[in-house]
């Protein structure tokens, strides 16, 4: 069993090699101890497409209601080809087994009408290749673009977010949650299962955080 799960690990790293080329994390990561000098934490983010909102004025994807929003339509569509796919495959398994499907959206973004959580949320939908960091004063959401390219032929990272001290969120890594003061929410998703634990080796007990993957380089609640 061991084997197995040594296995599948083994795969789960290699597609990510593949997916998140080496050396993407690394430019992030230069970018913003540059800009912020401090220790920085750099997290490859989820898909954008399968956010579900739950703020007035926004529809369960994110998108605004009562308006004509062909453009991010189509991009949403032509993003979501993959969810979709894979979609198409569970549903058509559950229903040769006779299960159940729910198509209820999770709900990521919460908030009252113009919620501030909505312009950090907005810019991550809109980055080709979104990334989050995070230092002890600091909050940014950074695009890389594609992050199967070769980096050494891929355009500037573009920081499309940031908030510091003292206007950035609360922020509780251990759940990936900001939290904003009025009361405006925003879980975000991480790329895959090696980001997952990439995250939990960087979390100590009490919420502290390893911002050099160091337990004695200092902490932060997380």
């Amino acid at each position: 069993m061991r084997r197995i799960f040594a296995g599948e690990d083994a795969r789960e790293r290699a597609r990510h090699s593949i997916l998140v080329r080496p050396g993407s994390r690394e430019r992030v990561e230069e970018l913003l101890r540059t800009r912020w000098r401090e220790p920085v934490l750099v997290l490859r983010l989820g898909e954008a497409t399968g956010l579900g909102f739950d703020v007035p004025g926004r529809r369960p994807d994110g998108t605004v209601e009562g308006s004509r929003r062909v453009r991010q339509f189509f991009r949403n569509v032509l993003r979501g080809l993959g969810v979709a796919a894979g979609a198409v495959l569970s549903l058509a398994s559950n229903a040769g087994s006779g299960a159940r499907t729910s198509f209820k959206r999770q709900v990521h973004v919460t908030g009252p009408t113009g919620a501030m959580a909505l312009e950090p949320v907005d810019a991550f939908r809109s980055a080709r290749g979104p990334w989050l960091a995070c230092s002890p004063s600091g909050l940014a959401i950074v695009d890389t673009g594609p992050t199967t390219a070769d980096p050494a032929h891929a355009p500037e990272p573009r920081l499309v977010w940031e908030a510091r001290a003292p206007q950035a969120p609360e922020l509780r890594l251990r759940t990936r949650t900001m939290t904003w003061p009025d009361g405006s929410g925003f879980t975000f998703p991480l790329h895959d299962r090696v980001e997952e634990q990439r995250l939990r080796s960087r979390l100590g007990p009490r919420d502290t955080v390893f911002w050099n993957g160091d337990p004695e380089a200092g902490s932060r609640p997380g």
